[in-house]
């Protein structure tokens, strides 16, 4: 596995070793061991999770308050623009994003660490995306930044404007979200 640093120094995409033929391929998408040799990282993940959506669905930017969440995202059909944005008040990339492609194609991955709120746009005609995460969902401490707040500037590959839930497209600022000490 081949782990490359974001320009948010704990925001990891890995690349798993894909070994193909002319039948397909074969991939270990997660083997503990040997994430946390590749990361330093040796985290407990407790709930998998997936969803399927269709171009230009943008989903998030979510995050927990508490009960917060790290998330090794992986796209299974499809390609999606992941987004990842810096909540923890005392890092230096504090209000900062990053974004990642990340396709069925590359088999790339990427390691969102607890503190960060996530999401993504389809960038493909439909898209799988699963997540493995180390921490329950709880709905109770779910918040969510507006994918479009001007501060963060966040440069989504869109035309025209994304299809949302409403719990999305009403996310708040990040200037007056909840953030993490």
């Amino acid at each position: 596995m081949q782990v490359t640093r974001t320009d948010i120094a704990d925001v990891l995409v890995l690349e798993p070793k894909v070994f193909g033929d002319a039948r397909g391929h074969f991939l270990e998408s997660y083997n503990r061991r040997k994430f946390r040799e590749a990361t330093g990282l040796d985290v407990d993940f407790v709930q998998d999770n997936q969803s399927f959506s269709v171009r230009n669905v943008l989903r998030g930017l979510h995050y927990q308050i508490q009960q917060p969440q790290g998330k090794l995202v992986q796209v299974l059909i499809g390609e999606v623009y992941d987004v990842v944005v810096d909540l923890r008040r005392r890092s230096a990339a504090f209000g900062k994003w990053t974004a990642v492609k990340l396709s069925a194609a590359t088999h790339r991955m990427v390691w969102v660490p607890a503190g960060f709120a996530h999401g993504f746009l389809v960038t493909s005609e439909h898209a799988l995306v699963q997540y493995k995460v180390t921490d329950y969902y709880a709905p109770e401490h779910e918040r969510t930044i507006l994918w479009s707040d001007r501060d963060l500037a966040i440069a989504w590959p869109l035309d025209t404007g994304p299809l949302q839930n409403e719990k999305d497209a009403r996310g708040v600022p990040f200037a007056s979200a909840e953030h993490f000490d």
